[in-house]
């Protein structure tokens, strides 16, 4: 495990993690406010999972997948994209239908971010689609500040919709209870 929490473990995706990585992110539901289209095949998320940047440390895209220690079932993922700089990060989260309502998206986000922030970041970034009120809820209940919208942004599935955009600095993150 890269990070754990009491209910959770978040580590490298494995090839093993793909027909669960792919029913998840085949739910409509799921994929509506995403990058991807459902349904998400098999192939593509064998594809997908061969490709992820193998070292956190490094710029780049890094997908935590994300478990429960319970049973180790993988229940979702959280991305973390660190800037050259190294200083900087975007993050972004899913999480399987039937695992909503529960905290462990939010758990998840918070041990990346207790994570990258101990680790020297400054800034971490993050989006979502404007409709996307439990991730946009999500966000504000870990700390981000929504800084803007970017009206009529994203075109899918036929419509345009509003895009959030979120911060959270280091010094706000240490000030808030954990």
């Amino acid at each position: 495990m890269l990070l754990h929490t009491d209910r959770l473990g978040l580590r490298r995706f494995t090839a093993a993690d793909a027909p669960a990585f792919s029913a998840y992110r085949s739910d409509p539901a799921i994929a509506r406010y995403q990058s991807w289209d459902a349904p998400f095949p098999l192939e593509a998320a064998t594809e997908r999972i061969r490709t992820y940047n193998d070292d956190p440390g490094q710029p780049g895209w890094f997908q935590y997948a994300v478990e429960l220690t319970a049973d180790g079932s993988l229940i979702g993922d959280v991305g973390f994209h660190l800037h050259d700089n190294l200083l900087q990060g975007d993050v972004g989260f899913t999480l399987a239908p039937g695992r909503h309502g529960r905290g462990y998206a939010t758990e998840a986000v918070r041990a990346v971010l207790h994570h990258r922030f101990a680790g020297g970041l400054h800034r971490v970034s993050a989006e979502c689609d404007a409709r996307n009120t439990r991730s946009r809820r999500l966000l504000e209940r870990v700390g981000f500040q929504l800084e803007g919208q970017r009206p009529a942004f994203t075109f899918a599935d036929g419509e345009w919709s509003d895009q959030c955009l979120y911060g959270l600095l280091a010094d706000q993150w240490k000030r808030l209870p954990h």
